[in-house]
């Protein structure tokens, strides 16, 4: 996998990215020092994007259905935990 791309791994890159934006956003930078930055901040975007498409295809290989949300299960409703209490009690 590309997570350490260039000698750095994600999380470096990414705060590495963050520190860019910030001096970026300053707007004290002389001209050609906010180019070369923002050039810096665009490779690291792009290695941080490519990263996140590495893991996320890593994890549909291993999801037996493919590429599922990443969302809390649903709650047992009312009437499934009432379904299961009538089994418990045929069960007696």
């Amino acid at each position: 996998m590309a997570a350490q791309e260039g000698g750095m791994d994600f999380e470096k890159k990414l705060k590495r990215l963050a520190a860019v934006v910030e001096k970026l956003e300053s707007g004290e930078l002389p001209l050609e020092k906010g180019v070369a930055l923002y050039k810096e901040g665009l490779t690291l975007a792009r290695e941080c994007r490519e990263t996140l498409a590495d893991v996320r295809n890593e994890i549909a290989v291993f999801t037996e259905e493919g590429l599922k949300e990443f969302a809390p299960e649903a709650e047992e409703t009312d009437a499934e935990r009432a379904d299961g209490e009538e089994e418990a009690d045929d069960e007696r």
